[in-house]
């Protein structure tokens, strides 16, 4: 339903399965993602990332460093880092990161403890790097016109698609808004 409703990439994390049954998951999701000519990114498990075909990974600032990532995949992986400072967003983009993940711009329900960034914060962030920067952390149709002017590309979001009554037409009017507000479409 997501991806009828527009998702333009989606990531897979499963932190509580084996590997084993991450990457046989992984497989499941990239074929309905391949139908819809979707990307698929693995959270935090380079393996699984190239186990199951998916086009790239997704790493935290306490993960394995993007640099490694790099030596590991050559260009084989997109590779994605969550970046809440611009030190942090430099280094990824140093190592190699082909994006950057950037917040808590708002309170996560997803993520409980997840360290919020201010809107300068993220401009100061989103024009410190020339890699897209995608913002993450609590957006929902309601609050994402606040992001408007911040540089993001795009943006990232768990409850306010799949804690919809229809996840399709969330996607949609999500998808609509975030165009107004990103750089690029």
């Amino acid at each position: 339903m997501a991806l009828e409703g527009g998702v333009g990439f989606l990531q897979l994390r499963e932190k509580n399965l084996c590997e084993k049954d991450y990457i046989k998951k992984a497989v499941e999701v990239k074929k309905i993602c391949d139908r819809y000519n979707v990307p698929l990114i693995i959270n935090d498990n380079v393996n699984v990332a190239v186990e199951s075909g998916a086009a790239g990974v997704h790493v935290g600032a306490d993960d394995i460093p993007v640099s490694e990532i790099r030596k590991m995949t050559g260009d084989k992986l997109i590779i994605g880092a969550t970046a809440k400072t611009v030190e942090q967003a430099k280094k990824a983009e140093a190592e190699g990161a082909d994006y950057l993940g950037v917040g808590a711009v708002f309170i996560s329900g997803t993520k409980k403890n997840a360290i919020r960034i201010t809107k300068e914060d993220l401009k100061a962030i989103t024009s410190s790097v020339s890699i897209p920067c995608v913002a993450i952390g609590g957006i929902t149709s309601e609050n994402v016109t606040q992001l408007k002017n911040s540089g993001i590309c795009g943006i990232a979001v768990v409850s306010a698609i799949f804690g919809a009554e229809n996840i399709t037409s969330a996607c949609k009017i999500l998808k609509k808004k975030a165009l107004e507000v990103t750089k690029y479409d």
